[in-house]
């Protein structure tokens, strides 16, 4: 005796809501990644037994790189045109801080002569290190 089914039943995936999935972890994403630090130069900081410094208001960084190249907030600038940047930078704001990322490679004179900047300036300026 052969026993046969009349109904077979077919797997169906339902997909409908997937294109709603993707939609919300893209844009998920997409804000996640813009309160990520936008910092994306290169550096090996020095390193410091402690880094931890509470910061005021509006913080510029600046960066030297081991070629020597000067960043102010990831805008490559001269070095001979770093005070008028910051110059104009501060007027923004009250309270200002530049945060210098320099690269520990660099020699120490470089990093004198954009403090000297800073003090020309009277605005605080902070050598940024890596905790050991």
């Amino acid at each position: 005796m052969k026993i046969e089914r009349r109904k077979t039943k077919a797997s169906e995936v339902y997909t409908a809501s997937l294109n709603d999935i993707m939609f919300f972890l893209l844009l998920f994403f997409l804000i996640v990644s813009t309160m990520v630090n936008p910092s994306v130069i290169k550096l090996l900081l020095p390193k410091a037994s402690n880094s931890e410094q509470t910061i005021s208001k509006q913080n510029i960084n600046l960066s030297v790189t081991k070629q020597l190249k000067y960043y102010i907030n990831d805008e490559e600038v001269p070095f001979d045109r770093i005070e008028l940047k910051l110059k104009a930078l501060m007027a923004r704001a009250k309270e200002t801080t530049v945060i210098l990322r320099a690269d520990n490679d660099i020699t120490l004179q470089h990093v004198v002569d954009i403090i000297d900047i800073g003090n020309k300036l009277k605005v605080k300026v902070i050598l940024a290190t890596r905790k050991e």
